[in-house]
């Protein structure tokens, strides 16, 4: 019995852990002490581990020499390259959900969307990116793209690192309205079955954001001079 709990409390430390760094409770740059992360979560070293490298292989923690394990940093250069890998790929990924993605899915997506617009009237949009809500959108429409491998470059790889810096980031950088509007414009486009206008329509979506991290950065540079 011992073998068969031993790989499930080990997953559900790797959600735990996830949440605790995506949420700052671990704040970026942290040294990840297993010492004290085994008494803090009171499980023993074998499941932490396993879960450590699970977190570690969705790049949210990283290892130096002599230095150890640390929770990853998020550069505004770094993840301007993030995003501009985002806007290919998830362009790619509207591209073939207007392929597969069922009826079903759309009338999924559809009720996604008007809950999102009831959170965004209730808060005035304050939290819409600090919830899931945002990447559960993109999240649907890459798992109804039905490619294995841009699953697991943008579900995996990316999906939680991204969803650290949004959660982190200045809600002043955020759009809320606007980008709900375009999440309804990319679905109609899916809805109609457009590969040519979804793809532009996400790729678009995507850069926009992008620009508000330059933006970010360029404002950073100009305080940096101005000092």
């Amino acid at each position: 019995m011992e073998a068969i709990k031993e790989p499930t409390k080990s997953e559900g430390l790797t959600e735990r852990l996830i949440e605790a760094i995506v949420n700052g409770d671990y704040p970026a740059g942290s040294k990840i002490a297993e010492s004290d992360l085994a008494n803090t979560f009171g499980v023993s070293r074998g499941p932490l581990r396993e879960a450590l490298m699970r977190v570690e292989a969705l790049r949210l923690i990283e290892r130096a020499p002599h230095v150890g394990a640390r929770v990853v940093e998020l550069s505004q250069e770094k993840l301007i390259e993030i995003y501009a890998v985002r806007e290919a790929l998830e362009g790619m990924a509207a591209r073939l959900a207007c392929i597969h993605i069922t009826d079903e899915e759309i009338e999924g997506l559809e009720h996604l969307l008007t809950t999102h617009h009831q959170h965004i009237e209730k808060v005035e949009g304050a939290s819409y990116f600090h919830q899931q809500g945002d990447f559960d959108f993109h999240y649907r429409i890459i798992k109804a793209s039905r490619n294995s491998k841009l699953i697991s470059l943008l579900c995996d790889e990316l999906y939680h690192l991204l969803r650290m810096y949004r959660y982190q980031s200045p809600r002043a950088h955020s759009r809320p309205r606007q980008a709900l509007n375009e999440h309804a414009q990319i679905l109609a486009a899916i809805k109609e079955r457009d590969p040519e206008l979804a793809e532009m329509l996400m790729r678009r979506h995507i850069m926009r954001s992008r620009q508000l991290i330059e933006q970010q950065l360029d404002t950073s540079d100009d305080k940096e001079i101005a000092s």
